[in-house]
């Protein structure tokens, strides 16, 4: 197998469970509803407390509680964290562009934007956006996505693609479809 320098690429990871057929999930039962669900705990908490720590090189704490709502593709997820040195927005807001610039997949939008889920439907796009509630010490990171391609399908090409060395974009530069 050829090695990449992708950490994903050359990363093992266990099949994806499959989902269970329960009725809370059918859509004419999550229909016209919103509710959080594992809160106690999520199957995903592990893997991002696990990421968010070796990129920190420290001990993370994390709270992560998803919502179901009733559409057919799209997550949006909202983080918060603390601060931990003065930085001003726009110092904050170039951190966030330097680490991504080179990702194909992701955009940073301007700072205060508001990401839209289906702003990125059908594509392998992810936004993100920063705000920073009264200048104070928390940044709140607003992220949307298309979960059935950038949090499945999309990703699988994506890794494949670096895998077998081909570009990291192949067949993934279609632009988000709009209603």
């Amino acid at each position: 197998m050829r090695r990449t320098s992708s950490p994903t690429a050359n990363r093992a990871f266990p099949a994806p469970r499959p989902r269970k057929a329960e009725i809370a999930t059918l859509f004419s039962e999550a229909s016209d509803n919103f509710k959080a669900y594992g809160v106690s705990g999520h199957r995903h908490s592990p893997e991002t407390v696990e990421r968010l720590s070796t990129l920190t090189g420290d001990k993370v704490g994390l709270l992560f509680t998803p919502h179901l709502v009733p559409m057919i593709r799209g997550m949006h997820s909202t983080l918060y964290a603390r601060l931990t040195k003065d930085i001003d927005n726009a110092a904050l807001q170039a951190l966030f562009e330097d680490a991504y610039k080179d990702e194909p997949f992701i955009d940073v939008m301007p700072f205060g934007a508001h990401p839209e889920t289906r702003t990125t439907r059908a594509s392998n796009m992810l936004r993100i956006a920063l705000h920073r509630p009264d200048n104070g010490d928390t940044v709140v990171v607003l992220v949307v996505q298309d979960n059935l391609v950038k949090g499945a399908s999309g990703q699988a090409v994506q890794c494949m693609n670096l895998m077998f060395g081909l570009e990291e974009t192949t067949g993934l530069l279609h632009v988000p479809v709009l209603p």
